[in-house]
């Protein structure tokens, strides 16, 4: 059973968003609590940029409701302490990294010296005060990322969007931006992720929702997930029809032939028994491969369309 955190940081009910006659979002019910990294997953045109733009205030929703830190969504209120970061981000590549950073501390009514101390612990944060007075259009796309990460931290926000956050980012970036992720958490920050790369929400996110044909499909923790899912490939003797009924007990078999069976069970405690019962039964067993499920493989499995017919 999934717990859900107290307070929460987001919340909506039933948001819905229609162009015409398409629906972009069909139903985003989501509950986000305060404090938790959270993953935002699904294929392309799933709804999940529409989504983002409706809990920013950016799109208004055709139908539904719902709450940033406990103010209606859209409100200067709501947004006064959230952070974003878009995927798709335009600078001014005529300023350099610390005028664009105090601009955005001006338009965020913070004072000459808490802006100047922001500037400073930011630009390091991100690994750019070397190249805190050089302009943005000799910037690298590496670069360009991280300082617009700064920029979604400015004023302290209690809530950050990151739409796509590690996006041209090296490997030593990626980190950065793990770490960068995890001291937010700590810090008590929520963070809303959105990110193609599955492996940086699997090493960061605490829970992962699942969008797909713009309906929440799945919200749950991703260390269950991963953990209640594990593939183990059986190298038998023999496979025959008494020996799959009496697998089944302990999982889904998922492909089948006369030597092999790949047994798909709920956590790496089942093995024991299996292998017991196997010898119980008197089966040659020359082998027991598990694997442990990947996020890219439950993304596939919960996001993916069952084929018509199937």
């Amino acid at each position: 059973m999934t717990t859900t955190p107290k307070r929460a940081a987001i919340e909506t009910w039933g948001l819905r968003k229609e162009y015409g006659a398409t629906v972009a979002v069909a139903d985003l019910t989501l509950r986000v609590g305060a404090g938790e990294v959270f993953g935002f997953l699904g294929p392309n045109g799933a709804g999940k940029t529409t989504s983002l733009k409706m809990l920013l205030g950016l799109v208004h929703p055709t139908a539904g409701e719902g709450s940033l830190l406990g103010r209606p969504l859209g409100t200067p209120a709501a947004r006064k302490q959230v952070g974003f970061l878009p995927e798709h981000f335009r600078f001014p590549h005529w300023l350099t990294a610390r005028e664009f950073l105090d601009l955005h501390g001006r338009l965020l009514d913070l004072t000459v010296p808490v802006r100047r101390e922001q500037i400073k612990r930011l630009l390091d944060l991100v690994e750019l005060a070397a190249a805190a007075d050089r302009r943005l259009g000799t910037f690298s796309k590496g670069m360009m990322q991280r300082i617009g990460l700064a920029q979604a931290l400015l004023g302290d926000p209690l809530l950050v969007f990151l739409d796509e956050p590690t996006s041209g980012l090296d490997p030593f970036g990626r980190r950065l931006v793990r770490q960068i992720i995890n001291d937010l958490r700590d810090r008590g920050v929520t963070v809303f992720l959105n990110s193609h790369l599955l492996s940086e929400v699997e090493a960061t996110c605490d829970r992962v929702g699942f969008i797909r044909d713009g309906e929440i499909v799945d919200v749950v923790p991703l260390h269950t997930l991963l953990a209640g899912h594990t593939e183990v490939e059986l190298r038998l003797g023999r496979v025959d029809d008494a020996l799959l009924a009496g697998l089944r007990r302990w999982g889904e078999p998922l492909r089948v032939d006369d030597h092999r069976v790949t047994l798909q069970v709920r956590g790496e405690d089942a093995l024991p028994r299996v292998a017991a019962w196997l010898v119980a039964q008197q089966a040659d067993l020359y082998a027991m491969t598990p694997r442990q499920y990947t996020l890219e493989d439950l993304f596939l499995r919960i996001v993916e369309k069952p084929e018509v017919g199937r």
